[in-house]
């Protein structure tokens, strides 16, 4: 394969599967996208607008050997289809997981949110000029924090999916940081990162993939409760 379709490799491969599955009647997730498409959209203009900024401001960026060629605002067109694969993948996979298991809030669920929450603020607020940990660490522990005020009943069928993926995270991110390439696809500054890599992936792109797809179910719960809770007023109202 060419080298130039490296990221777009990447990009099919994590979205093919959950779509072509999505068509199978035991998980009929076609009839979820009206819940899934709005919030994704607005997802990923808030990370897209994050991206630009963080690439104009040398935190990462793009090796052109990798990508296709067509950039718009220093992003290539594969970064773009990112905020789209990969969301899609991951609620696919957590709808799927609602399907089959039922998911309770335990102890050590609620223990393991508080603890991490502390962990990203302690460690966002110690190392505020490296801003790939600070503004990762701290965003995320802000929409953790909001979630936990507002109650949601979906984290343990969040952190479970999450926990699932990570595999595939491993291959996906691993490969477009150099794990079985001769460069990265994407680049990092060592200046705006920990410098703690596992395998060849930035500690911190487990947090900004958990902030991206954490916002990206959340939408997708509002949406869907928020449609059950007008139908339920409308058949009342019809009552």
């Amino acid at each position: 394969m060419p080298d130039q379709y490296t990221y777009l490799a990447v990009d099919f491969f994590c979205i093919i599967f959950p779509f072509i599955f999505s068509f199978f009647p035991r998980f009929n997730f076609i009839r979820e996208w009206r819940y899934f498409v709005l919030p994704c959209l607005i997802t990923a203009l808030f990370f897209i607008v994050w991206d630009v900024l963080f690439t104009y401001l040398g935190v990462w960026g793009f090796n052109p050997q990798y990508v296709l060629g067509y950039f718009w605002f220093g992003l290539p067109l594969e970064e773009y289809l990112f905020f789209i694969c990969i969301p899609y993948a991951c609620v696919f996979t957590y709808h799927c997981l609602g399907l089959f298991f039922t998911f309770s809030a335990a102890r050590h669920t609620i223990l393991f949110k508080w603890v991490l929450i502390g962990l990203l603020v302690l460690i966002g607020l110690m190392f505020l000029p490296r801003l790939y940990t600070s503004v990762t660490f701290i965003l995320l522990s802000a929409f953790l924090s909001f979630l936990s005020y507002r109650k949601v009943p979906y984290l343990p069928q969040f952190f479970f999916c999450y926990f699932l993926i990570l595999i595939p995270f491993f291959i996906s991110n691993g490969i477009l940081t150099g794990s079985i390439l001769q460069r990265t696809v994407v680049m990092y500054s060592r200046h705006h990162n920990l410098g703690i890599r596992m395998f060849t992936i930035p500690l911190e792109d487990a947090f900004y993939g958990m902030l991206l797809l954490l916002m990206n179910t959340s939408g997708y719960e509002y949406m869907k409760r928020r449609t059950f809770a007008k139908q339920n007023q409308e058949i009342t109202v019809g009552k």
